[in-house]
C-alpha cells in the first residue's frame, strides 16, 4: 500500500490535527505530501508536549512528538500566506498538483486568492479539500470548529464518562481523527471520479 498513491502530489496548508491527519495518510499511501507551515513558527503542534524528539543530526531545538505523530512522510516548507510571494509560490504548487487541503475558517483563504474558484482556474483538475466545524454553507458555516466542542454538540460528550454523570471529552482529539480520515476517504473518492469526469472537485 505504501505506492498506491506513488505520482500523486499533495499540498497541505492546514494544520493541528484534523487536516495534518488526513494528509498523513494519503502520505503513508505513497503520496508526495508538501507540508505548507508558518515562517519562523511551523505548525502550531511543533511546540505542544511534552514528550519531545530531539533528532540526533538537527541543530534544531526538540519537537513535539505530538507533531511527529501526524506529519510522517511529508515534505515541510514555509511560506508566508499573507504576502504575494507566498501566494505565487502555492499557486505555482498547485499547477502541478492533484490535491490541496486546507482547515482554515469559511472564505479565509479567498482574500489571498487561495480559495477553491481561483485555484481550479490554475488547474482544473485540483481536488480542492476544505475541512470546517459546521461545513460551507448554513448559518453555523462561519463559526470555528475544536474538538470538543464538537464533542459536546455533536453528543459524544453525552455517552462518555459516569452513568448519570456529567458530559465528559474523549480522551483523544477522537473528532479532529475521524474527520481527517473521513477526509482523507473523500479525496480518494474524488481522485477516482476524476478518472472518469476528467475535473476535480
Amino acid at each position: 500500500m505504501a505506492e498506491a498513491l506513488k505520482g500523486i502530489k499533495v499540498i497541505d496548508l492546514s494544520r493541528i490535527l484534523a487536516g495534518p491527519w488526513a494528509s498523513q495518510m494519503l502520505a503513508d499511501f505513497g503520496a508526495q505530501v508538501i507540508k505548507i507551515e508558518r515562517p519562523n513558527k511551523g505548525d502550531d503542534t511543533r511546540y505542544w508536549g511534552p514528550p519531545f524528539i530531539k533528532e540526533k543530526t538537527s541543530t534544531q531545538p526538540p519537537q513535539a512528538a505530538y507533531f511527529h505523530s501526524t506529519n510522517r512522510n511529508k515534505q515541510s516548507i514555509a511560506i508566508d500566506i499573507q504576502h504575494e510571494t507566498g501566494q505565487q509560490i502555492i499557486k505555482d504548487l498547485v499547477k502541478n498538483a492533484d490535491v490541496f487541503i486546507e482547515n482554515f475558517k469559511v472564505g479565509a483563504l479567498a482574500k489571498y486568492g487561495l480559495d477553491y474558484p481561483k485555484l481550479k482556474l490554475l488547474n482544473p483538475n485540483l481536488i480542492y479539500c476544505s475541512i470546517t466545524g459546521f461545513g460551507q454553507t448554513g448559518p453555523s458555516s462561519e463559526r470555528a470548529g475544536y474538538d470538543a466542542m464538537i464533542q459536546g454538540e455533536g453528543g459524544l460528550m453525552s455517552i462518555t464518562g459516569v452513568a448519570n454523570g456529567e458530559p465528559m471529552k474523549a480522551g483523544v482529539a477522537l473528532t479532529d481523527i475521524m474527520t481527517g480520515l473521513y477526509s482523507s476517504n473523500a479525496i480518494l473518492a474524488a481522485l477516482m471520479a476524476r478518472n472518469h469526469i476528467n475535473k476535480g472537485q
